[in-house]
């Protein structure tokens, strides 16, 4: 293996490596979201604790939904 290619397997896996640290962090970030969002959905609607998640999600289109008709959007 010559000195250019072992440099250039260096700096391939050096940017596979960067690669999976900013997938970790965004998953870190997406998951860090995703928990604040339910917290804030269980203050806010504390039934939502005790549904399937179908249900909630059917609950929430349909209320949605009416704020968008009733709102003109």
């Amino acid at each position: 293996m010559t000195e250019q290619t072992k440099k250039l397997q260096q700096a391939k896996h050096r940017m596979e490596e960067a690669r999976a640290r900013n997938r970790k962090k965004e998953r870190s970030a997406r998951t860090r979201r995703l928990i604040q969002e339910g917290a804030i959905l269980e203050s806010v609607f504390p039934q939502a604790k005790f549904m399937e998640l179908e249900a909630l999600k059917t609950i929430l289109e349909q209320r949605l939904r009416v704020e968008n008709t009733n709102n003109g959007g």
